[in-house]
This record gives C-alpha cells, sequence and structure tokens, in this order.
C-alpha cells in the first residue's frame, strides 16, 4: 500500500472512532445510571412547526424576565415584604410562561412489569438522595470561605424569615421552575442535546443572583431534573424531587450556618 493509501485509511479509521468515542462514553455512563434516568417511556408528544416556534418566543421572553426578577428578589431585604412578593413573582412568571407556551405534560414510568405509571416514591428517593449529598458538599463549604460566605448569605432569608413564608416561597419556586425550565423550556430546545441546553439556561438564570453558592447547586439539580425530563416525558417528577430536596433544604441546612458571622460588605475607601 502506499503512503497516500495509508494516510487515508488512517484518517477514516479516524472519523470512524472519532464518532464512535462519544456514544461508547455515553453508553458506559448510561450503564451505571438508575434505569429511571435512561430509558425512556414511550410517547408521543408532537406539536405543530408554528406551536413550536411560539413556545420558543414565549420560553426567550420569559427566561430573561424571570431571570431578572430573581436578581432583583434575592437583593431584598430578608423578611421584607419587597422579598415576599417579588419572590412570589418570580414563581408567578416561571409559571406563567410554561402555561402560555403550550401543552405540559405529567410524564410516566415503567414499572419492573413494564406497565406505565405515574412517578410518585422514586422521585422523593431521588430528593432525599440529592439532599444528602448537598448537606455532605456543605458540610465541606463551610471550611471555603468564598462559598461559606454565598451559603450564608443566602441563608440570612431562612434565618431571619417568617418559617411558614419562607417554605412557602420555596416550594411555589420549585413548583414554578419544573413548569418553566423542565416544562416549557425543555420542550422549546427540540431534539437535540435537550438536558445540557436547558440545564445551561437554568444555571444562566441563577447567574442574575451574583451568588456563587446558587449557581453551582443550579448545576446538579437542573441535570438531575433534565434527566428525570426526558426519561418520563413530563414534569411530575422533577417537581417532586424539587420539593422534596428543597423541603429538607430549608430544614436542615440552615442550622449548619446559623452561628456563622454575618457577611459585611466592605466600605469603600476614603478618597474613593
Amino acid at each position: 500500500m502506499t503512503r497516500g493509501g495509508v494516510g487515508r485509511t488512517a484518517r477514516r479509521w479516524a472519523r470512524r472512532n472519532q464518532a464512535a468515542v462519544p456514544e461508547q462514553v455515553r453508553n458506559a455512563l448510561a450503564g451505571r445510571l438508575p434505569g429511571w434516568l435512561v430509558d425512556k417511556v414511550p410517547r408521543d408528544h408532537r406539536e405543530s412547526d408554528a406551536a413550536f416556534r411560539r413556545r420558543r418566543r414565549v420560553t426567550a421572553g420569559v427566561s430573561l424576565a424571570g431571570a431578572t426578577l430573581l436578581g432583583v428578589s434575592l437583593s431584598q431585604e430578608p423578611d421584607s415584604p419587597a422579598f415576599y412578593g417579588l419572590t412570589l413573582g418570580v414563581a408567578g412568571t416561571w409559571i406563567a410562561g410554561g402555561v402560555a407556551s403550550g401543552p405540559l405534560h405529567l410524564g410516566w414510568m415503567q414499572s419492573p412489569t413494564d406497565t406505565l405509571r405515574r412517578p410518585l416514591l422514586t422521585p422523593v428517593l431521588a430528593g432525599v438522595g440529592a439532599f444528602g449529598l448537598f448537606y455532605g458538599a456543605a458540610l465541606v463549604a463551610r471550611r471555603i470561605a468564598p462559598l461559606d460566605a454565598a451559603i450564608t448569605r443566602v441563608l440570612r432569608y431562612a434565618h431571619q424569615g417568617k418559617p411558614g413564608l419562607v417554605l412557602t416561597t420555596a416550594l411555589a419556586n420549585g413548583v414554578a421552575e419544573e413548569v418553566f425550565f423542565r416544562g416549557a423550556l425543555y420542550a422549546a430546545v427540540g431534539a437535540q442535546a435537550p438536558v445540557a441546553k436547558s440545564t445551561a439556561v437554568y444555571a444562566l438564570a441563577t447567574v442574575a443572583t451574583r451568588n456563587p453558592a446558587l449557581v453551582l447547586a443550579s448545576l446538579p439539580m437542573g441535570l438531575l431534573f433534565a434527566l428525570q425530563r426526558r426519561a418520563s416525558g413530563g414534569i411530575q417528577a422533577p417537581v417532586l424531587t424539587h420539593l422534596t430536596w428543597s423541603v429538607l433544604m430549608l430544614r436542615h441546612l440552615p442550622p449548619l450556618f446559623r452561628d456563622r458571622p454575618s457577611i459585611a460588605v466592605p466600605a469603600p475607601a476614603e478618597g474613593t
């Protein structure tokens, strides 16, 4: 074989294997994940091109509006009417955007006997497991000054707020985020990498809070919720996981940081 023939053969082999490697990685990862995250349930969620374009327009506008309002809400004083009102306003924005974008689906899961059922117990257990991982991460974060400060800033809303109102706003936003991000936005992304794209938009929305702890938390949780959405075809599984995780976080995380020093903003140097 000539040198040129060897080169062409090598290039063809490289192209074939370059395409195969990502698929092999995906298959290897899928083999290590629980079935309820990777086994898709049969479903038919087709919609017209016009409805799809409308869904994209709505979700684009609501993503910007909701992220902006989220940033404003977390700049308010804890336990203030402005904080509670704006936080509920964020939830209302996500809900309105989800409903206005088009039909939403609850989704299904396959039982061991291959029958379809609404996801219930498995998402709750997933929320418990996610909380356990975050609790362990919080113990580590206490030793990292920037994360300690970021988490303390967030948890002052729980420390200083009325427990009932704080829980209400947290649960309202948990449901609303899933209605919008794993309902409307996930559907608007289309068939090309919806898990990665919806998770990226979810993380970008939290950037408006200017809190690194919230941004970091949005990545693994957004990925988990999106995988649940892909597997079940609906929002019930991520909603239940999100609510379970939120309740446990509000109940058990604040005591870890209750006695932490408050975060003070340094005064500007004289003459600046």
